[in-house]
């Protein structure tokens, strides 16, 4: 007979494959039937884009590029360097591309309201490549930027290759992701932070984890109280770890979790970003079954002393700012903000 506990416990009825509209080879690997429509670069200055875009290769073996974004108005003006966003996009580490329209859009809309360059990085996605493939190709994108400015030799006649060394400020570098990107964006700072002197005169003022995407191995109650949300259902979540994760990795692994090993090595961990004087602005909503895990890690960074910022809002979901544009425009007001308090600081 069931106990007390098992009877009150919510059982999530949402199949997880289904959520993520893909399946599970015999080989490991994921056939994808999600068709989100992707959209072009448009490096042209005489097309009517206000904010130009141009694919640069990272590394040709594994097919990893970024995609970077420059206001157009930036030409008109090469004196005014532009701070530099490096941009790592979400879907679980399953799925999507930079391309992707949402994801192509938001970058567009970043560096047109905030006067900024966004370096939007296409990493591999997992089962195929699990973590940390995620996270070697976003510092590979970080090495790009300095390289593009630091070193001329890869640049052509091509003027759209000058984009960074012409227009961007290296000295004024910030990095964001989205959900999963969120997660990949704190997991690059973490790498940074021992890479200062390499990166020189690369420098992150600032890093923006909207809605990032952790884990670990106990439910929260967010997580039951929206266990079969619509936008990120609990057996979805649980599927795109098991997806991403290393081999044999529990949810403790410190891909998944940031507050693991607190009373050793992650204590440590943490205490790079303030040490490297990393500013960060966390973005969170009530309606994300995420929302409980990311005020921990807020509150966490806040008593070891870390200069961050969190961002909650009420209701809505996981991801909101990318789907909503009201929510979007609202979502760049605190970017833009953020940004310039970490320039004027």
């Amino acid at each position: 007979m069931a106990s007390e506990e098992e009877k009150s416990t919510p059982i999530c009825t949402v199949d997880p494959y289904q959520y993520l509209q893909s399946k599970l080879n015999p080989d490991g690997t994921l056939t994808r039937y999600l068709d989100v429509p992707s959209t072009p670069a448009t490096p042209d200055p005489n097309s009517s884009s206000s904010v130009l875009t141009k694919d640069f290769t990272l590394n040709s073996t594994y097919n990893t590029y970024v995609r970077v974004f420059l206001p157009k108005s930036a030409l008109s003006d090469p004196s005014r360097k532009l701070p530099i966003v490096v941009y790592y996009h979400g879907g679980g580490f399953v799925l999507l591309h930079v391309d992707s329209f949402y994801n192509h859009d938001i970058c567009c809309a970043l560096a047109l309201y905030a006067s900024v360059i966004v370096v939007s990085v296409e990493y591999r996605l997992a089962p195929e490549h699990r973590l940390p493939a995620a996270y070697d190709d976003a510092m590979d994108a970080v090495k790009w930027v300095r390289a593009s400015v630091v070193n001329k030799e890869h640049s052509t006649s091509d003027p759209t290759d000058e984009w960074l060394s012409k227009y961007g400020d290296i000295s004024n570098c910030f990095l964001m992701g989205t959900s999963a990107g969120g997660n990949i964006a704190y997991q690059t700072a973490l790498r940074a932070s021992y890479l200062i002197d390499d990166l020189h005169p690369l420098k992150f003022k600032g890093a923006i984890l909207h809605h990032p995407y952790f884990g670990g191995p106990q439910r929260t109650g967010s997580e039951l109280r929206l266990i079969n949300d619509p936008y990120l259902p609990l057996s979805g979540n649980d599927l795109f770890w098991e997806l991403s994760l290393p081999e044999g990795a529990s949810r403790d692994h410190e891909f998944c979790n940031p507050l693991s090993g607190l009373a050793g090595d992650g204590l440590g961990r943490i205490e790079r970003i303030k040490k490297m004087g990393l500013r960060v602005l966390v973005t969170e909503c009530s309606g994300d079954p995420l929302v409980d895990r990311i005020s921990e890690f807020v509150t966490v960074l806040e008593n070891i002393g870390v200069n961050v910022k969190g961002h909650f809002t009420e209701g809505d979901y996981h991801g909101v700012d990318i789907l909503d544009q009201k929510k979007c425009k609202e979502l760049l007001v605190v970017i833009h903000d953020f940004i310039n308090s970490c320039l004027n600081a």
